[in-house]
C-alpha cells in the first residue's frame, strides 16, 4: 500500500501560481500511472489530471487544461503539479493518488490550496 505525503499548498492570489509535490513510498512508483485530484465543497472529490507511469502521456480535465501541468520524477518517487493562473474556484484540498484517468483512494493528508485576494 502506498504511503503518500502531499505538500506545497498555501494561499495564492487569483492569477497566481503554486507548485504541489507528492512524495510516494511503499510501491514501485515508476510502475504506476498517477494523478492529482481535489476536494471542494461545490464539487466534492474530483479527478483533475493524470500521468502515465513513464511520464510520456498526460490527461487533463477541461477545468484545468492550459493552466495546470503534471510531471513526475521517477528517480525520487515524486509527483508534481504546477498550477498557474489560479482561480478562486481552484480552492480545495489536493490529493495525489494512483491511477491515470480516474481518482484512486486518497491515502495522504492532502495539501490545502486557497485562492483569494
Amino acid at each position: 500500500q502506498a504511503q503518500v505525503t502531499e505538500s506545497g499548498g498555501g494561499l495564492a492570489q487569483p492569477g497566481g501560481s503554486l507548485r504541489l509535490s507528492c512524495a510516494v513510498s511503499g510501491i514501485a512508483f515508476s510502475a504506476y500511472p498517477m494523478n492529482w485530484g481535489r476536494y471542494t465543497e461545490e464539487a466534492g472529490l474530483e479527478w483533475l489530471v493524470g500521468i502515465s507511469a513513464d511520464g510520456g502521456r498526460t490527461w487533463y480535465a477541461d477545468s484545468i487544461k492550459g493552466r495546470f501541468s503534471i510531471s513526475r520524477d521517477n528517480a525520487v518517487n515524486r509527483l508534481y503539479l504546477q498550477m498557474n493562473n489560479l482561480k478562486p474556484e481552484d480552492t480545495g484540498l489536493y490529493y495525489c493518488t494512483q491511477g491515470g484517468t480516474h481518482l484512486g483512494t486518497p491515502r495522504g493528508p492532502g495539501t490545502q490550496v486557497t485562492v483569494s485576494s
